[in-house]
């Protein structure tokens, strides 16, 4: 374990000499809710003190990633934010409540959550995407999908797929995948291009059908289930994810104490599969190297947005 080092700031004594808040933006269940817990587990016994998730929900994120833009930047408080928080939502919403270049403190990129187009077994015929596309363009008014929410990339993907198929599709805004999924087994809605994460457990129980995944390869924990490219469309990769950041003007020392383990605990093996077999790639990343990689996609989801057709609802 590192040495502990001194800090600055507001921060006082040996970091962490108490519990840490971390704010997560979604649901309890959901796929951002359920890696967030281990990252908590993890470093809560790295570091001896609790790390405890607080869900702040709503508004695509945007309510989460406010109340860490507004939290006290001690040390005490960090969150999980979604890259779509602060790539997608500029462009969908005409004010947002926090400043993505300026309200946060980069800590290091945590996981990829790629994406897989479902429909649930008893509702929808199809075995493939493109007899799910064939079905849906015939189905009389058209098809829905859910997200969690306007702005996400689950709500692009789902709208990105009907727009590169050419069927008619509605999008409809739920609070997170613990209500995704029911609306889905009820046939609610027929589709959702949706965080593998939260899917694994009723893909495998045969209630969902995984349709393809969008990455460029094959998903080790669903081998038989193909690329979008493999199904038909090309080009079509999207695998949103997730860092852990903090409110600027956070202690510096804290922010490289925190980074620094976060990747020594994700090199473990045993932990990496974990993660693959709940459906998340753990990454892991400097703070400087997290702010490169927010710099390098930000032209490319704004293009994803251009060509989704997504407007704000």
């Amino acid at each position: 374990m590192l040495a502990a080092l001194p800090l600055s700031g507001r921060a006082q004594g040996n970091w962490p000499d108490r519990p840490v808040r971390v704010l997560v933006g979604f649901p309890p269940g959901g796929s951002l809710d359920v890696m967030t817990r281990l990252a908590a587990e993890q470093m809560s016994q790295r570091l001896g003190q609790p790390f405890v998730v607080e869900t702040r929900t709503g508004a695509s994120g945007n309510i989460g990633a406010e109340a860490l833009a507004r939290a006290t930047p001690d040390g005490y408080t960090i969150g999980t934010v979604s890259m779509h928080n602060l790539l997608i939502n500029p462009h969908l919403f005409r004010r947002l409540p926090y400043d993505p270049d300026r309200d946060f403190a980069w800590i290091s990129a945590m996981w990829d959550l790629p994406n897989v187009a479902v429909v649930p077994a008893q509702h929808v015929p199809a075995r493939t995407l493109q007899e799910f596309i064939a079905w849906a363009k015939a189905r009389p008014g058209g098809v829905s999908f859910g997200s969690s929410g306007v702005g996400t990339t689950i709500h692009l993907s789902g709208a990105y797929l009907a727009g590169r198929a050419g069927f008619e599709a509605q999008h409809v805004s739920y609070r997170g995948a613990a209500q995704t999924i029911p609306a889905l087994l009820a046939g609610d809605i027929q589709y959702a291009v949706d965080n593998l994460a939260s899917y694994v457990g009723v893909i495998q129980e045969g209630r969902m059908r995984a349709l393809a995944v969008a990455l460029p390869q094959r998903w080790p924990a669903l081998p038989d289930v193909p690329t979008m490219a493999e199904a038909g469309l090309p080009g079509f990769e999207v695998s949103p994810w997730h860092m852990w950041a903090a409110p600027r003007g956070t202690p510096q020392a804290v922010i490289d104490r925190l980074s620094a383990e976060v990747r020594a605990a994700w090199t473990d093996p045993a932990l990496q599969q974990r993660a693959i077999a709940m459906g998340a790639r753990l990454t892991g990343s400097t703070p400087d190297g997290l702010a490169t990689r927010l710099a390098r996609e930000k032209p490319i989801w704004a293009e994803m947005v251009k060509v989704s057709g997504a407007q704000p609802e």
